[in-house]
């Protein structure tokens, strides 16, 4: 008999690994921005590809790649199973979209107006000569935007800081025209990308990539050589964690970097004049919570002073070279007094209405809401401290330019804001609240006041009335569809004489100048008068039926506008 014992069983003995520990799936929410912005990356793809398939093979095979790399990715996106994984396929996409931008320069760096004066500010920097007040009617025509003044006239000089001409020079070499340009706005659009890209928390990555390169407008900017785009690029690195500069009372290592960036970035452009006030107001306000008045003072003193360091380093050769034509020449998007255009409110004057004889006041509602977002930024700063990468451009909606490009281009620092300084960072921050400020109806009463101001210029602008009464009088025609002459009968209905300059339009925007042949150049207040009008070419080419075509009058001081719509039949 067995005993007990030896009747059981005898399981052999297995080794077994030491358990592991389950790698840590990424979140769905990271999931979904990666292939978001993958997703991106396809948005006029195809536009490039087409133009590159008949006569530009590799870059053609390049598109192909990538839209291949797009689909894997888009793949992967859903279905790897670590954070680490899906971190390194955020960095597939964004050299998927590095590629996809330098395949677009390949096929599309003739640049913009823009481009083609920042490459002659570099030649004339590297010849010796004045780069600021003298203007180079040459370069223009021939497909390249003009910039129409109220004046009558045309602006054909350089109207931004010196930076950038400053970075093209060395780039001449390349070729005639545009492309040096072109090359340091899109070098400085993936340079800022990149930083962007590596500054932001993990899974926010694909966010950058998405903003900064994915919908084509950024991009397209860049191969257009808009000075803006450098501008942003030097932005980027200021504006991530901002809030934080100088925390403790010391600007530390990066303070000083991030000084330069903004000093090196109003160097390049004027837009980020505007929001270097904001970034101030509330590094002050944010250190003033934490440290005292005094200290905060200190900090943001040191920060600014290293600021303005930069930007006068940048200016020295200028500023002792041609001082009076440097000053006016930064100033130039202030002063030039460009005719009204842009997606704002403008566009009531415009489109809606046959004009306005209060046009200077679009400038001042401008200026007094850029104002007015400043004084609520400061009182309402742990409320408003997240938006103040938002708040500045908000001020181009009633300016007399308030094209759209004024608030995409800036578009990433919102992006940048709102992930690394959420409204925490500015809880404990200092606001100004004295006694008449104690109670919430006063506040409410107070913001209400700080932008009635703007509101009110804007209003004004937008209801005012067109000086002068237009009617088509005679045409002269080069053919059936071609007027070579126009006759008009105009009469200022205002109380002061006006010198109108007139053009024809036939969708957004401003077409060039007519000439005037025979009438006079300054109307009296209560008169009528009869011009004979040349179109620019010599011919106008009437438009099919059914479009909008627009006789303009615009009058330099004060600064008015007034349309009439026109119906030019062609007589075949």
């Amino acid at each position: 008999m067995q005993s007990a014992a030896e009747q059981q069983k005898v399981t052999p003995l297995r080794w077994t690994r030491p358990s592991q520990a389950v790698p840590e799936p990424p979140a769905q929410w990271h999931r979904v921005l990666t292939l978001l912005a993958d997703v991106s990356l396809f948005i006029g793809t195809r536009a490039i590809w087409t133009q590159a398939a008949s006569h530009r093979l590799v870059v053609a095979a390049a598109i192909s790649l990538c839209y291949a790399s797009i689909l894997v990715c888009g793949v992967l996106a859903l279905v790897v199973r670590r954070a680490r994984s899906l971190a390194r396929l955020d960095l597939c996409v964004l050299v998927t979209a590095i590629a996809l931008t330098l395949c677009g320069w390949a096929m599309d760096h003739g640049g913009s107006d823009e481009a083609i004066l920042t490459t002659q500010a570099a030649r004339e920097l590297v010849a010796g000569h004045a780069v600021y007040g003298r203007p180079w009617p040459w370069l223009f025509g021939h497909g390249v935007a003009l910039t129409p003044t109220v004046t009558g006239g045309y602006d054909f000089t350089y109207g931004y800081p010196p930076l950038v001409p400053l970075l093209t020079a060395p780039l001449l070499w390349l070729r005639h025209g545009a492309l040096p340009a072109t090359v340091v706005s899109t070098a400085a659009l993936l340079a800022g990308t990149v930083a962007l890209w590596r500054m932001l928390p993990t899974p926010w990555r694909s966010a950058a990539t998405m903003a900064c390169l994915g919908f084509g407008f950024l991009p397209s900017y860049g191969r257009l050589g808009y000075p803006a785009i450098v501008a942003l690029a030097l932005l980027m690195p200021v504006v991530v964690r901002w809030p934080r500069i100088g925390r403790g009372g010391r600007l530390g290592a990066g303070g000083p970097a991030r000084a330069a960036c903004l000093g090196a970035a109003c160097a390049a452009q004027q837009l980020p004049w505007f929001l270097a006030p904001f970034l101030l107001a509330g590094i002050y306000a944010v250190r003033r919570g934490e440290l005292g008045p005094r200290a905060a003072g200190l900090v943001v003193a040191r920060f600014a002073g290293a600021t303005a360091l930069v930007w006068l380093l940048v200016n020295t050769y200028f500023v002792v070279s041609e001082p009076g034509t440097w000053v006016r020449g930064i100033a130039l998007p202030l002063t030039q007094g460009a005719v009204i255009h842009g997606q704002g409110l403008v566009g009531v004057s415009l489109y809606f209405t046959d004009g306005s004889d209060r046009l200077d006041w679009y400038a001042h509602a401008s200026m007094l809401l850029a104002a007015g977002l400043l004084a609520l930024f400061v009182l309402f700063v742990r409320r408003l401290g997240p938006a103040a990468t938002v708040l500045p451009w908000c001020a181009f909606f009633p300016a007399t330019r308030s094209q759209d490009g004024y608030y995409l281009m800036m578009t990433p620092l919102w992006l940048a804001a709102a992930v690394t300084a959420p409204a925490a960072e500015f809880a404990t921050a200092w606001q100004p609240r004295p006694r008449m400020l104690s109670r919430r109806p006063a506040r409410i009463a107070a913001a209400a006041l700080l932008l009635t101001p703007a509101l009110a210029s804007a209003a004004w602008a937008a209801t005012g009335t067109p000086p002068l009464a237009m009617r088509v009088a005679s045409v002269g025609r080069a053919a059936p569809t071609a007027v070579a002459r126009l006759g008009i009968e105009v009469t200022n209905a205002g109380a002061v004489a006006l010198a109108p300059h007139f053009t024809l339009t036939t969708g957004q925007g401003m077409s060039r100048y007519w000439t005037v042949v025979r009438g006079p150049v300054v109307l009296p207040a209560r008169a009528t008068a009869r011009y004979e009008l040349r179109p620019p070419a010599g011919r106008f080419t009437l438009p099919r039926p059914g479009v909008r075509v627009r006789l303009r009058a615009f009058t330099a001081v004060p600064q008015t506008l007034s349309s009439a719509d026109v119906r030019l039949r062609s007589s075949g």
